[in-house]
């Protein structure tokens, strides 16, 4: 998940005082347009894929794959979202956090090749409380990863399937994602630790 779910503020523009943009409109398209393009590759025509995206914007990404898959094969493809909140291992950490939607397609997950979707990858926490969640769920084929950002600094051995781009950086920088459906603008900003 992002490390904000704010909404951008003038100093988190790019070329604002300690970040930049390493993502913008363009770069985001082309590369779910390029993870749609691989997940029916390897998944050899989506025929038994959920997209499941991680709340908040992995789930507004999920529908951008969706409708993406759709031009592309010419039908829709289920896509739900999955609510990790109470499977999390940082629940007394943090403030109180609200309870997110799960939507499942109406036929479920069992038997189906699931792909969880993702803002960015971090220690793999997220990813791992998604997992557990969809234990609760059902039982699918086969569990994927998609992530429009791998920042590395695993915690977990996780590993995203497919990633839109792989960005290194120091554990003290934030990543966030803008989406134009929940911000009003489509960017990826590195932001050093002190910027707001």
């Amino acid at each position: 998940m992002s490390d904000s779910s704010a909404p951008p503020s003038s100093a988190a523009k790019p070329g604002a005082s300690g970040s930049r943009a390493v993502l913008e409109a363009p770069d985001i398209h082309r590369a779910l347009t390029r993870i749609a393009h691989e997940i029916l590759e390897r998944t050899k025509g989506a025929d038994d894929v959920v997209l499941l995206g991680i709340p908040t914007r992995g789930a507004t990404l999920a529908r951008r794959l969706g409708d993406r898959i759709e031009q592309f094969e010419g039908r829709k493809v289920p896509i739900g979202s999955i609510d990790i909140t109470m499977y999390r291992d940082d629940l007394r950490r943090g403030p109180v956090r609200p309870l997110g939607p799960t939507e499942l397609p109406p036929d479920g997950i069992d038997g189906r090749v699931v792909v969880l979707v993702d803002d960015v990858l971090y220690s793999g926490r997220t990813v791992r409380a998604a997992l557990d969640a969809l234990n609760d769920l059902g039982r699918p084929t086969a569990v994927q990863l998609a992530t429009l950002v791998d920042r590395g600094h695993r915690e977990l051995p996780i590993r995203a399937d497919y990633v839109g781009k792989n960005l290194p950086t120091a554990k003290s920088e934030k990543v966030k994602v803008y989406l134009q459906e929940i911000d009003g603008r489509d960017a990826v900003l590195l932001m050093k630790g002190d910027a707001k």
